[in-house]
């Protein structure tokens, strides 16, 4: 069966979209076209009377919007219901509403031009200040503002909506998201919009497939017209093919049998029976199946690797294509976090440049082949900030040795703000900078350089390959490969504490984390986050959940007293049975 990269590449009936709240859907239709609101601005002849019809528009309007606000806190949490508390907040706002009556007095005009003049003034000073999340809840303004209006006007809401379609329109405001679950809708397209929409928001609150910002779907689409909406990557497809129905249909039918086998951990934290939590974060590809990161529970992307782009492409993407790519990702994961990796190239990693090396495991690679290619670096770098709008993206760089390399990087970092700023691009100016600890010299000077960045993330394959003077692809030596010999756990312990010390956060992405047999040795030395394949994330989640922190603090401490790997690997096979937890060691 194709993959779904091929598919999107080679359909010609799609459109492309945020994906906003992930699932998939295959059905009808519905073109919701708002009415346009026409504004009287003419002069009235009674005062008192035109504050009468104002104080009668807002009652109704209140209690409009007090139903609404009931039905959601039905369907949805109360933090997310409490969006239409606070447009009951703006209801009650005295100072808007005495600035309202006081230009009904002095303009005498038409209190719903006065309203729509006056709110309209907000609205633009959220627009004006340029961050996403202001423009978005102007869009949430509009609807209180029409509300007012419409119950001046004395006109009711109509909708005509058959129960099981999708909903296309130009924009949709909370109110809207939350009256057309009513009729079990399936999806919401629309043309504007964000992940920081508050429609967006509530879609994703009641688990209903939705792709936002495709600025002209309300153009392509027709009342009636079959769609796929996939949620989890931001596309829809127009009056789909039968090959096409037939892989979404497949991809659904595996879905749900996902989530059935997965529902009771997936919303479920991974807690210790005694308290401690640790973050699920997950290590993903650019072909990896991003829907796993979602539906798996996982709380954010932990390594992203971006050299996969490479490989996707076969050649350096540009700035713009880099930033595309980085965007979407962010999307699809908000508002959780997205950790991405600068390109780490060189060594046993993809090679894109022409030139040969004796030793390339220990020559040009990671952080150092970047620091000797700036052109290169900065374009990434750029393209991440320009992809940070939603301020979940953190930028990782690896394969560091040193601090300078970390003080150069940052230098760079802060060149390319400063050109952005000068472009008037929209970015994160307080991005979170972080480095992989993958060889013994960061190691040894963890405090050091902890203290130079935000977040460390220890990459266990290169780091135990450089403890052990091994090359693990080298079957002549590869039994000296030993994720649990004692200088590796060692160092991790040393590592863990000294980005204590620090008060910076560790986590762990390599292939050690992927082996069930050290999950109460991670947790026991204090790991606080753990970032590995999607696939395996219950399975984890389910094993810390069945652990006393107290108990693997205690194995650590007996383990960092081995001195050969059979005894540590010992001491964690009796732990399993001792506590009788099921493991399945290297699921992947």
């Amino acid at each position: 069966m194709k993959s779904f990269i091929q598919i999107y590449k080679e359909a010609k009936n799609k459109i492309v979209g945020i994906a906003a709240a992930p699932g998939i859907v295959i059905t009808k239709a519905y073109l919701f076209n708002k009415e346009k609101i026409e504004i009287n601005n003419g002069e009235i002849t009674d005062i008192e009377e035109a504050k009468r019809n104002l104080e009668e528009a807002i009652a109704k309007s209140k209690k409009e919007l007090n139903k609404i606000f009931s039905l959601a806190k039905e369907k949805m949490e109360a933090t997310r219901a409490a969006i239409f508390e606070a447009q009951l907040m703006i209801l009650d706002d005295p100072v808007l509403l005495s600035n309202i009556n006081l230009r009904i007095e002095k303009e005498r005009k038409q209190p719903e031009y006065i309203v729509n003049d006056e709110i309209s003034k907000y609205q633009q000073l959220m627009i004006l200040s340029h961050e996403s999340y202001m423009a978005e809840r102007a869009s949430d303004i509009e609807d209180i503002k029409n509300r007012i209006i419409r119950n001046l006007q004395k006109k009711r809401w109509q909708s005509k909506i058959i129960s099981d379609l999708i909903v296309i329109s130009e924009n949709l405001t909370p109110a809207d998201t939350i009256l057309f679950s009513r009729c079990n809708v399936q999806g919401f397209i629309t043309d504007h919009g964000g992940l920081t929409s508050h429609a967006a928001i509530i879609s994703r609150s009641l688990n209903i497939p939705a792709v936002v910002g495709t600025h002209n779907a309300t153009k392509h689409i027709k009342d009636g017209d079959t769609l796929i909406v996939d949620g989890f990557h931001g596309y829809i497809l127009v009056n789909p093919s039968q090959d096409q129905i037939d892989y979404f249909n497949n991809k659904i039918e595996k879905l749900s049998e996902l989530q059935a086998g997965l529902k009771e951990l997936k919303d479920k934290p991974a807690t210790t029976t005694d308290g401690r939590e640790i973050t699920m974060l997950a290590n993903v590809d650019v072909t990896g199946e991003i829907d796993l990161v979602i539906t798996n529970g996982a709380q954010g992307i932990g390594l992203y690797r971006t050299e996969q782009v490479l490989e996707e492409l076969g050649e350096f993407p540009s700035e713009n294509e880099q930033a595309r790519i980085y965007s979407n990702l962010s999307a699809r994961v908000y508002p959780s976090p997205l950790t991405i990796r600068a390109f780490d190239i060189g060594g046993d990693k993809f090679k894109f440049f022409a030139f040969d090396e004796p030793n390339p495991f220990l020559g040009l690679r990671g952080i150092r082949l970047l620091l000797e290619n700036i052109t290169l670096f900065k374009t990434q770098i750029r393209a991440v900030l320009k992809a940070s709008k939603n301020k979940n993206i953190e930028y990782m760089l690896p394969m560091v040795s040193t601090i300078s390399e970390i003080r150069r990087a940052k230098q760079l970092i802060e060149e390319c703000k400063k050109e952005l700023i000068q472009e008037k691009e929209i970015f994160d100016k307080n991005i979170k900078i972080g480095i992989m600890i993958e060889v013994p010299s960061a190691a040894l000077m963890t405090y050091e350089l902890a203290l130079e960045v935000d977040f460390l993330s220890i990459g266990t394959n290169d780091l135990i390959q450089y403890i052990m003077a091994v090359d693990r692809g080298n079957d002549l030596v590869s039994d000296l490969y030993q994720e649990f010999h004692p200088s590796v756990v060692r160092t991790l312990y040393h590592i863990v504490k000294e980005a204590d010390r620090a008060h910076k956060t560790v986590s762990l992405c390599g292939e050690m984390a992927a082996d069930t047999l050290a999950i109460p040795l991670l947790v026991g030395i204090g790991i606080h986050h753990l970032s590995i394949s999607p696939s395996i994330l219950p399975y984890t989640k389910r094993i810390i959940r069945s652990l006393s922190f107290e108990k693997t603090k205690k194995l650590a401490e007996a383990c960092l007293t081995c001195s050969t790997e059979k005894e540590i690997t010992e001491k964690l096979d009796k732990f399993f049975k001792d506590n009788s937890i099921t493991r399945t060691r290297n699921i992947i």
